[in-house]
């Protein structure tokens, strides 16, 4: 597994596409927090991360695909997906290693905002605090749901031999998942009860949930769930393969 984890961090920084992915998030949230007027801190006249975690989401659901779309994908393609089934790694081995290293990617996207707190308390008035709760709260929910995309990702990149494909697999699937039952729930014909449910089924429901400082248990559960849910399915996307190459061979 460790193994599998180094190769795929190699892998991502051995070419520009993977400086260039985070360079574009990071730059896209300095636009969006600082620049753009409808969503610029400057113009919100609260010293405050609401606008960044609330376009966060979004941007993540375009990074997050574009780590993950070469996760098994180029695999496929090379062909070394049939000599990593030589080695001593189950395909329990592999998928946790690839998703392991995914995470760390994330974090290294993640970690560079924190300058953004360091920033608002400066603009802040001295006898007015930041809303540490809600700042933590709002990270511990980032984390969360960019993990679970990451989740989602490596099983769409199981799923095709093209990262291009895989790519768009992702961002629809996260897009689905992150707004696509929050949408649902507002049509009239689900006003009557059902709606509330509709929306539970979604990460935004829970991202929301979590960002408002109060890390809930369920909340939790649910991105664990999704995420072991997707690993599974990885998991049996990737036997199904291996067994064909297998009798094809």
């Amino acid at each position: 597994m460790r193994s599998i984890f180094i190769k795929e961090i190699n892998s991502f920084f051995s070419s520009i596409v993977g400086y260039v992915a985070l360079l574009v998030f990071l730059v896209a949230c300095g636009l969006f927090l600082w620049i753009i007027p409808e969503y610029s801190i400057l113009g919100y006249g609260y010293a405050n991360l609401d606008r960044f975690f609330g376009i966060a989401p979004w941007l993540l659901l375009l990074l997050v695909p574009a780590v993950t779309m070469r996760s098994f994908a180029d695999e496929f393609r090379t062909g070394t997906i049939e000599w990593l089934s030589t080695k001593p790694l189950t395909d329990l081995d592999i998928i946790v290693g690839k998703y392991l290293a995914t995470l760390a990617l994330i974090l290294f996207a993640i970690i560079p905002t924190f300058i953004y707190v360091f920033t608002i308390s400066n603009l802040s008035f001295p006898d007015v605090g930041l809303d540490t709760g809600g700042l933590i709260g709002s990270y511990v929910g980032l984390f969360f749901l960019a993990a679970t995309f990451g989740a989602v990702g490596i099983f769409c990149s199981s799923l095709t031999s093209n990262q291009v494909v895989g790519f768009l697999i992702s961002l629809l699937a996260c897009y689905l998942l992150y707004t696509g039952f929050e949408q649902l729930s507002k049509l009239p014909k689900f006003s009557e009860g059902i709606d509330y449910y509709l929306s539970m089924i979604g990460m935004e429901f829970h991202y929301n949930s979590i960002s408002r400082g109060l890390v809930d248990s369920r909340d939790v559960v649910y991105f664990l769930s999704v995420i072991i849910f997707f690993i599974s399915l990885t998991r049996f996307s990737l036997s199904n393969r291996t067994k064909g190459a297998g009798r094809m061979s």
